[in-house]
Parts: structure tokens; sequence; C-alpha cells
């Protein structure tokens, strides 16, 4: 059974929870690590969400996301994240922020990191739809219009602040 780290609100890992336990309501803070992945011209990789996930099927979605498992780092969780997920391995990741995400069903504790990948991406059909290469104008005409997840929408509004005053 998967168990997913429950962190504090200040960052600290305090316990675990199942993912049933975590996406149920009870807004249990778990860790969760999303990379924003560029490419050398500035286009942004994103993943189209296979439409058997459970929540936000068939949309488009950040680089890489995911949960990070008990026992697990943040750095132990990208990088296991990025290879399943696009076949990114061997890179470095720059760390930019952390933040606290709620929807109607769940609380997560985001660490969002960036890196250039100028290679193939490899992706697994049964979670992947497609991957896609956007600009920041691409971007942002779809934003709003149920195109990408409102946890992408959210990441995108939090980079750009982030990459205008260097926080969030």
């Amino acid at each position: 059974m998967e168990r997913f780290v429950i962190i504090s609100e200040s960052g600290v890992p305090v316990g675990s929870a199942t993912r049933e336990e975590c996406h149920s309501g009870t807004f249990l803070l778990h860790g969760v690590v999303h990379a924003l992945v560029f490419t050398g011209d500035g286009r942004l990789i994103l993943q189209k969400r296979s439409l058997n996930k459970d929540i936000q099927p068939g949309k488009w979605d950040t680089s890489i996301g995911g949960h990070i498992s008990f026992m697990e780092t943040q750095d132990e969780a990208l990088r296991r994240e990025a290879a399943e997920e696009l076949g990114i391995q061997g890179i470095s990741f720059e760390k930019l922020y952390s933040y606290i995400m709620q929807s109607d069903i769940e609380r997560e504790f985001v660490t969002t990191y960036r890196c250039i990948w100028e290679s193939p991406v490899v992706f697994d059909t049964n979670e992947i739809e497609e991957v896609g290469y956007f600009t920041e104008k691409d971007i942002h005409s779809y934003l709003g219009t149920g195109f990408f997840t409102p946890n992408f929408e959210e990441e995108w509004e939090l980079y750009r602040r982030w990459c205008s005053t260097g926080h969030i």
C-alpha cells in the first residue's frame, strides 16, 4: 500500500498516510514535488494527464509532478518522478520555492524546481496521454479555459511571480 509523507506547514516531515487518506477530504498536508522543464529555446514541456487518472484526467499539467513517498527525500522523489514521467536522468534541478496548494479534496505541500532538458522525452502512455512544448504566449492563451489543470494554472502564476520578484 502506497504511503505519502505528511508534512508540517513549515515543511518538516511528521508522519505518513495512504493515498486514499490524503485524497479523501481529510486535508492531510502531504509532500509533492513539481518540476518545470524548459527546452533550450525557452519552451515549457507539459504533460497531458492520462484519461485513466482519477484527478483532472485529460488536462495539461506541470512538466513533472508527484507525491513524496514515506521515507523518501524530496530529491529522491524528484529524481524518481523525472525518470518515470519524462525519462529525464542525470541532470541538476534548481530548487525555486515551496507553497501549500489546496483543492476540494486535498492539501499538498509543493516544492517546485526547474531545469533545462534538450534531449527527447520518453513517457509512459498509461500515465501520460502526450507531451507538448509551449511558449509563454501559448500558455497565456489557454489560461482560464479549462485546458490546464487548476494546479498548473496556480503553479504558473507562482512561477511568473517568482521570476519577476525572486520570491512568491
